[in-house]
Formats: structure tokens, C-alpha cells, sequence
């Protein structure tokens, strides 16, 4: 091998998969090259291939799956050739993988450091005692807290984030000359997900491991990639330098990415989101031209044909039949023209103040779960722990109007709106519904009280009776939430699904029949329904794709501008967030953090809690890096009642012997209405927070 040779070389790659006795290609004729040092970004929907791809680097193919054509070479070597036998010597000490799902890549019965050592003893012969104090130096480079207590630890008892840490700092045990990272931030919190960014660039600063990067979500390539390649449908549709690439993305399904992500400041009542129209075609259903040709807003008769992989100026590719028209007027419509989609009629301003009652307001409201006590705990009569998941939080959502509730995972949101809808009970405070009490357990309320107030839920797959057709899962609150007879409730079910843009013949098909997207329009068909007054949105498009996630926001926009209902939406990304919202309001450990209007929020002062959630939002513009603010440590344990503010302990502005003792005050700008509870006053957090902005 000579200075030159990449470490990772595919050439024109084709990787097919069994079914029903015929082999159909998931991955086509694709080729592509890693540099050593280099970060290589592997972006595209679910189903386009990705993960195939790594698979098939890795020699991790199932039975039913193989390489038809084509070549992969590791170092100079052709990785298609070698046996079981040859690549597990590549395993784990030259090839590693970091996988999307830390928790089922640890085996639960052994604890973490455990595991790692003995990766270590394997490949490097090292001593027991030897490799366990190896093990305690990866936990302290991937900067785990208290590495001797991680490591003694089973997966089970730490978060999400140090699981993902642990699988990091296994990969590097051997310093291997490629890392393969498939999608290893998906699950994680914002802030976490920052930190992990942070540590892989800071790991692989300098050295000489190549990277693939293979994710969904483009501000992450954007902070983390020197090249970017894009997938759709198997087929590689272009490559190109990261600044290139974003710059001016030269395929139509790349500028739709681009253009499908919300940004901070992009909200719906200036313009909507761009999406995607369509689906990525099933395996045995690619249409033989351009792949993307039916879902391409600038396709013509050409595109039926398949385009070559042409490169412009020798580096970079594409594959597209109008990419030297791309961005210019003669297409018919250009990038510049398509941002500006025009807000949907009726939207109601920023500044105009709701009439009427609120649809849903809470009073110092509270949720406390009891903890089961141990063995010890009942030998001594010691009482029950409490989990404060909500702790006196007051907050209101008008007609029209959106409530954004934003915070990492543990920080109440979820408590709070399983209260609100009554599945769980709560222990203080009151919650009303258009100015009437509501009762607190679900099964005291009546059967109008729960036409009023519908979720959507995160995972659409679990929000669905798998052995229930489409139509008779949409006939079920028609006929007991609105009394409606089958036939009538047919004739609305199908109603329903054209209003969240389904064909009628979804009513017939099974909720496996379904892509991700549209299990999600359909669970929100049900929810509108019964004509809620309070539509409560719980992470509904965490789970999807940028392009999936655009549809459904305006989706969600435009029934509200239709329907008036008021809605709580829930998630952990401010910029979704800042794009639905009319005011938003920040959590943190069951506490409300910051209440203000979404076009206020992202302009100084905010929350020390809030500086850090927007600090951690990755840009989308490639070499902007906001000013870092970054959480140590995952939210603390909600078992504990603070004398002080619950943020103090990880706030980077925090004031000794005041924060940790006083309860913060909250501190309202006349000029916005903008609340914060904060023990600094606003006008100085104003100040420093405009110095960061302007260094």
C-alpha cells in the first residue's frame, strides 16, 4: 500500500437481497472512495440504501443478501474475495462499527467495562488487569464521567449517551484504519448528540482513521463531514466536497433535502417547509431511467432514460440528466423561487392576542410517581421515592394557536401531556379544558370530554391494532366519539384520509402495509376525527425523515388553519419547534425554564438552559459553528426537590451559594412578554449573551 491508496475503495457496487425466490437489487452500481483522515458522509431517506451499503463494507450481509457485482477494497485489499475467517481478523482491530442502537449492541448480562476489556485481551493480548486499566483510559478519552463507576456498571444503568460513549471508546480500543458510524446520534437528545459530534472530531483530529459518517440528518454532516455522497433508491445521485455540495447542490433530490429542513427563525407564518412529494420505490418497483424521476418537480422525457455518472470537473459526480440547469431559471422553477413557499390563508399574526377562554390551561400542576421501595428501604421504614416528573408548571394554549414544549429526554414533557390527557394521574394543581376543571383520572371524564382532546404519539407503529385495517382503525371514533353509523363513518373515514393527502384504497390495507409517513398522516386523520378542540402532538416526527418531517408539519399546520384547534407540541428540536410554534415554552426537570413567542425565543436574553439547547443545534450551513455551550452530565434525578433552581448544577452561569439555595424569580420583558426564571437579571443576560453572538 502506497501513501495514496485510499483507505476504503468501492467500485461500481451492486448488492442484492432474496425474496420470493428473485434477487432484487437494493444497491446499484455504486463507487466511491474514502481518503485517509477523511470524513465521508453518507446522507439519504430511509430505504435508500445506506445501511446496505455498510453492511455489505463490513461483511455483515444476512443469507438472503449478497454482492452481485462489483469490488470493495480495505487498503489495497478486495474485501469481496476473503472469507468469514479473513474479515473477522479484520474485525474489530481495522474495520469497526458504531451502530445506531448502543443498547442492543451491549450485552445486558455484563458490565460495560467488561466488554470492553475483553476486546482488548482479544486483539491485543493484554493481561486482564492490564486491559481493565486500558479500558478506564478509553472511558476518560471519550470523556465518560467517573469512568471506574461506568465501567462497573451494566448498559441497563446508564443513559443513552454514555451507551453510545462505550461503543466509541470500544471501536477506538484497537485503533482501527476505518470507522463505520451508522446513524450513532439518531436516538440521543440534542445536547447529547452535540457532545458526540464534539468527540469524534476532537478524535479523530489528526490521526489517520477514515471515517463514514451515515446519517438522515444534514446539520450533522454539515458539522462533521469533509465529503458528502448522497443516496436515493441504491443508487448514488451525487458526490461532492461538503462546502460544494451545500453550496450548490447540482440533483434535484439533494436541493429537496436541503430545502425539507426547518431552520431556526423559518417559521409557518412567513413560509412553509419544502417536501418531498412521494415515497422511495419498493425494491422490485425501481423505474429503470432516473430513479428519482417520479418524484422530480424538473423531470422531462429525458429521465426516463438512466443518466450517466457524469463529473463536471472531475470532483465531483452526479447523476441527472439537467444538472448543468440546475438552480437556474430555465429549469421552470428555480432554488431561489422554491424557499418561498407563501404561508397557508388565515394564519393568525405573531402579535394578535387570543380572544376567549383558553382551550387548555394548568395551574401548578403536578406529576409524582412513587418508586418501589427496596428491601432495605422497608427494613428501615424508609418512605417511597418520588419521581417529580412535573412540578408546578402553569402554562395556557389558545384557540389557533400552537404551544411548543421543548427539553432533553427526562425533563417532564411527556409526563406532562399523559396528564393532560388523563393516562396518567396527577398529584397537584388542576388542568382545564375551555375554562372547565378537568377530571384527573381518565376514567372519570365523559365521552365529550375525550372528543375534545386527542395525541398523536411518537411512534406511529405502536399507535395502531397491527390485526385492524386502516378503516376500521378511522371508523372506531367516529362511531363512539361522534355516535355515527358505519356507513356514515365510512364516508368520513375516507374524507379524513384526503384531508391528510392518502388515496381511499389506504382504508383496506393493514398498518404493516404502511410506510412510516403514512402510519403517521393516518394517526392523524384519527385524531381529527372527533373535531378536538386540543390536539396534543407528542414527538411526532422524531422518528421520520427530513422530507417525511416536512410534509407532516405543514400537514399539521394547515388542519390547525382549517380546524382552529389548539395544539401542545412536543419535542427535543427547537428548530422543528421555532418552524410550528406561536409560543414556546422551555422544560427542565419538571420546571418550566423560559415562556416566550416563537420569533422571540431565539434572540438574547434566553435561559442559560435555552442558550445551551440553541448552542446545540447543529447548523446547517457547513463551517458555522455557534458559540459552544455544553452540558456536563445527563439531567440529574427527578427524585430530588431542589431548594434552588433544578438547572444550577449544570448551568454554565451559574452563581455560587445562590442558585443552589434560592428559588429563581421570574423575570418578564415588557416589551415581549418573554418570562424566564433566573436568578440573573435580563438586561445582563442580554449583554453576555450578545457578546457570544457577536464573537
Amino acid at each position: 500500500m502506497t501513501d495514496n491508496t485510499p483507505i476504503l475503495k468501492v467500485e461500481d457496487l451492486t448488492v442484492a437481497y432474496r425474496y420470493g425466490g428473485a434477487w432484487l437489487d437494493a444497491v446499484r452500481g455504486v463507487s466511491l472512495q474514502i481518503e485517509p483522515s477523511q470524513t465521508y458522509g453518507l446522507v439519504g431517506e430511509s430505504g435508500s440504501g445506506k445501511t446496505t451499503l455498510a453492511n455489505a463494507i463490513m461483511g455483515y450481509l444476512g443469507q438472503n443478501g449478497r454482492v452481485r457485482e462489483g469490488k470493495i477494497e480495505f487498503n489495497g485489499r478486495d474485501l469481496s474475495s476473503m472469507n468469514q475467517e479473513q474479515m473477522r481478523a479484520l474485525w474489530g482491530t481495522e474495520i469497526c462499527l458504531v451502530p445506531q442502537n448502543p443498547l442492543s449492541s451491549l450485552n445486558p448480562s455484563l458490565r460495560v467495562g467488561e466488554q470492553v476489556a475483553e476486546i482488548i485481551c482479544h486483539h491485543q493480548g493484554l493481561s486482564r488487569s492490564a486491559a481493565w486499566a486500558s479500558t478506564i483510559s478509553l472511558f476518560s478519552l471519550v470523556r465518560l464521567p467517573d469512568p471506574e463507576r461506568v465501567a462497573e456498571s451494566y448498559p441497563h444503568q446508564i443513559s443513552g449517551g454514555m451507551q453510545q460513549r462505550v461503543l466509541i471508546a470500544m471501536a477506538l480500543s484497537t485503533s482501527p484504519r476505518l470507522l463505520v458510524l451508522d446513524e450513532p446520534t439518531t436516538n440521543l437528545d440534542v445536547t447529547t448528540q452535540a457532545s458526540i459530534l464534539d468527540l469524534f472530531r476532537d478524535l479523530i483530529k489528526g490521526k489517520q482513521t477514515a471515517v463514514l459518517y451515515i446519517t438522515h440528518n444534514l446539520g450533522v454532516i454539515a458539522q462533521i463531514c469533509d465529503r458528502v455522497a448522497v443516496l436515493y433508491a441504491g443508487e448514488l445521485v451525487e458526490d461532492a466536497s461538503l462546502t460544494n455540495l451545500f453550496a450548490q447542490p447540482l440533483h434535484p433530490y439533494t436541493q429537496g433535502l436541503l430545502d425539507s429542513v426547518p431552520r431556526l427563525g423559518h417559521n409557518k407564518c412567513k413560509k412553509l417547509l419544502h417536501a418531498i412529494p412521494g415515497q422511495i420505490p419498493a425494491l422490485g418497483a425501481r423505474p429503470t431511467g432516473c430513479v428519482f424521476e417520479p418524484r422530480c418537480d424538473f423531470a422531462i422525457d429525458q429521465c426516463l432514460e438512466r443518466p450517466p455518472l457524469s463529473t463536471p470537473d472531475g470532483k465531483r459526480f452526479i447523476r441527472c440528466h439537467r444538472y448543468q440547469m440546475m438552480g437556474q431559471s430555465q429549469i421552470g422553477v428555480s432554488r431561489s423561487s422554491r424557499q418561498d413557499i407563501p404561508a397557508y390563508e388565515n394564519q393568525p399574526p405573531y402579535r394578535d392576542k387570543p380572544e376567549g377562554l383558553p382551550v387548555l390551561s394548568s395551574k401548578n400542576l403536578a406529576v409524582h410517581f412513587d418508586l418501589p421501595r427496596s428491601i432495605g428501604d422497608l427494613v428501615l421504614r424508609q418512605p417511597a421515592r418520588k419521581v417529580r416528573a412535573v412540578d408546578g408548571i402553569s402554562l395556557e394554549v389558545s384557540k389557533g394557536r400552537t404551544l411548543g414544549l421543548v427539553g432533553e429526554s427526562g425533563s417532564g414533557k411527556s409526563s406532562l401531556a399523559r396528564a393532560v390527557v388523563g393516562l396518567i394521574e396527577i398529584r397537584g394543581g388542576e388542568i382545564g379544558l375551555l375554562g372547565v376543571p378537568l377530571p384527573a383520572k381518565l376514567s372519570r371524564r365523559d365521552l365529550e370530554t375525550l372528543r375534545h382532546i386527542q395525541m398523536v404519539f411518537q411512534n406511529p407503529e405502536e399507535a395502531f391494532n397491527p390485526y385492524l385495517t386502516i378503516g376500521a382503525s378511522l371508523r372506531r371514533p367516529l362511531m363512539v366519539l361522534l355516535g355515527k353509523s358505519k356507513g356514515e363513518a365510512d364516508t368520513e373515514a375516507a374524507r379524513l384520509l384526503a384531508a391528510v393527502r392518502l388515496p381511499a384504497e389506504v382504508l383496506e390495507r393493514m398498518p404493516g402495509q404502511l410506510s412510516g409517513g403514512e402510519k403517521q398522516r393516518v394517526a392523524i386523520a384519527r385524531a381529527f376525527a372527533s373535531h378536538p378542540d386540543l390536539l396534543i402532538c407528542d414527538e411526532p416526527v422524531s422518528s421520520l425523515d427530513v422530507s417525511v418531517q416536512a410534509s407532516i408539519l405543514n400537514l399539521l399546520n394547515q388542519l390547525q388553519v382549517e380546524n382552529q384547534n389548539a395544539m401542545l407540541f412536543i419535542s427535543h428540536d427547537l428548530a422543528v419547534v421555532s418552524y410550528l410554534a406561536d409560543e414556546i415554552a422551555v422544560i427542565y426537570l419538571g420546571h418550566l425554564m423560559e415562556v416566550a413567542r416563537a420569533d422571540d425565543l431565539f434572540q438574547p436574553p434566553y435561559h442559560p438552559y435555552t442558550e445551551a439547547l440553541l448552542s446545540a443545534i447543529p447548523q446547517i450551513q457547513p463551517g458555522v459553528m455557534p458559540e459552544m455551550i455544553r452540558l456536563e452530565g445527563d439531567v440529574p434525578s427527578p427524585t430530588q426537590k431542589y431548594a434552588g433552581c433544578p438547572f444550577y448544577m449544570r448551568c454554565p452561569r451559574v452563581i455560587a451559594s445562590v442558585c443552589s439555595d434560592q428559588p429563581p424569580p421570574w423575570r418578564i420583558d415588557e416589551q415581549t412578554g418573554m418570562k424566564i426564571c433566573c436568578h440573573i437579571e435580563l438586561e445582563e443576560l442580554r449583554s453576555i449573551q450578545k457578546k457570544l453572538l457577536s464573537i
